[in-house]
């Protein structure tokens, strides 16, 4: 195996034990990258020599030492182009940011540095996150299919072997979507828990930041590193600090799955229901009980969602949409310019309904420990595809599919984690995702890592980008 197919959790123990050197596993990735762009264009900047020099360092602590700092060190990692880090430009891949470089690391990119990771560079996002495509990148497994979004270059470069892991950020569903279509792992953790400091915001009470890996295992390694108070972001939760790997064996006895007997299994593509039914199986096999539960509210999600979601994206770009409006793609300018005629009622009207639809999930996932449901509604579509058509004869568009099973968990603000569990018939990755309570990371980890650990649902090379 090739050092850019490694885990995060394999390349750590294969340059703990000598078998592999930091630099030698950064330029295995760099020229991945290289290899890949043309094809995929992951990327916004490629960051190869500070990925080098940081690499060069942990050598050197191996050399010295003979130990490593933590696990991330010396791992190449991606970060989406959000996520300020200085002297590195920030550029949320619209020409309004286009200038803007960092003068200090947000949070999580100090946390990553304090850990000794190797920055790579940064990948696309949907300009300002504000879209579940990434039109600039491209699907790892199909070219001419969507990558998702918004975190769609961080997916893809994971999935690629262009990054060993990265980050993303999720507001309405922007690191499970592509994590799905694309096959690889994303973790949404609960909202607070991974400070927000130094992220290009979208909806400052939906946004979230977290990792896209290749396991379960790599996704619980990051987010021990990320997780963490930090004043400067007013939503930054004090908890204490925890390991969340979880313990190898697969056993899931005494554990609570919900079945969602409506919502997540309405307007459903036939072999994504298929794919986490199995799974749903899967986890009973491993000791788990299934138990029936009605999704609370589920009508309101959308309205919720977009009732929240645009008046605080329109807020934040207020004052460059009225000096430079030309700035931004035709779609943001639309969606920014929407927000400017919601009023107050509206926004406080979808604030009252998160609250009632927060205690109602709450209230359902005391009868649980996780719910498990599709991450998406189907895997990729094609790109320039605007609808998707069900066979009861209603349609929606491609947007709306894809953020529709997803928004719950960035409404109530819970942990959810996406897996791979198959692909379909054009052999395209398909998701599930598990949302549990809040601050229960630790168990959304433990069923996914049983299931991934038992169901040898990873370690594939996409088609469109193997060598």
């Amino acid at each position: 195996m090739r050092p850019y197919e490694l885990t995060l959790a394999a390349a750590a123990q294969e340059m703990r034990e000598r078998r592999l050197s930091p630099v030698e596993l950064v330029d295995s990735v760099l020229e991945r990258i290289e290899r890949t762009e043309p094809g995929l264009q992951a990327y916004v900047t490629v960051t190869a020599e500070r990925a080098r020099d940081a690499a060069r360092g942990a050598e050197r602590e191996l050399r010295t030492r003979g130990h490593l700092s933590s696990p991330l060190h010396g791992i190449p990692v991606a970060l989406k182009d959000l996520i300020d880090v200085a002297g590195v430009p920030t550029t949320a891949s619209s020409r309004v940011r286009s200038e803007h470089r960092a003068e200090v690391d947000s949070s999580v990119a100090a946390r990553l540095a304090a850990a000794g990771t190797a920055l790579v560079g940064k990948t696309h996002t949907h300009e300002f996150a504000y879209g579940l495509i990434t039109p600039q990148t491209r699907n790892a497994w199909d070219r001419d299919r969507v990558a998702g979004g918004s975190s769609g270059g961080s997916a893809v470069a994971v999935a690629a072997g262009a990054a060993t892991f990265a980050l993303g950020t999720d507001t309405g569903g922007s690191i499970r979507v592509p994590a799905a279509l694309n096959g690889v792992v994303g973790l949404k953790p609960t909202y607070g828990l991974v400070a927000r400091h130094g992220v290009t915001s979208l909806s400052w009470s939906l946004d979230h930041v977290g990792p896209l890996t290749r396991t379960v295992e790599d996704a619980a390694l990051v987010l021990s590193v990320l997780a963490g108070h930090d004043a400067r972001d007013p939503a930054s939760l004090s908890v204490p600090a925890k390991d969340y790997r979880p313990v190898p064996g697969g056993n899931l006895r005494g554990l609570r799955v919900g079945v969602p007997l409506n919502y997540y299994f309405d307007h459903v593509d036939p072999e994504v229901e298929a794919a986490v039914r199995a799974a749903h199986s899967h986890l009973e096999a491993l000791g788990a009980t299934l138990v029936e539960v009605e999704i609370p509210m589920a009508r309101y999600v959308q309205a919720t969602q977009w009732g929240l979601m645009v008046p605080e994206a329109t807020a934040y770009h207020e004052r460059t949409l009225r000096s430079a409006p030309e700035r931004y793609g035709d779609d943001i300018r639309v969606l920014l310019e929407a927000g400017e005629l919601m009023s107050a009622g509206d926004y406080l009207r979808a604030q009252r309904a998160r609250t009632l639809m927060r205690q109602a999930w709450l209230r359902m996932l005391d009868e649980v420990d996780v719910v498990a449901a599709p991450t998406v509604p189907t895997t990729a579509v094609r790109s320039g595809q605007e609808t998707i058509s069900w066979p009861d004869g209603t349609s929606e568009s491609v947007s709306d599919a894809y953020v529709r099973l997803s928004a719950p968990a960035n409404i109530t603000g819970i942990p959810a984690l996406s897996l791979p569990v198959g692909r379909d018939g054009a052999g395209l990755p398909i998701g599930m995702q598990l949302l549990g309570r809040p601050l229960a990371e630790d168990v959304v980890l433990r069923v996914g890592h049983a299931y991934e650990e038992t169901a040898d649902a990873h370690g594939y090379v996409p088609a469109a980008v193997a060598p």
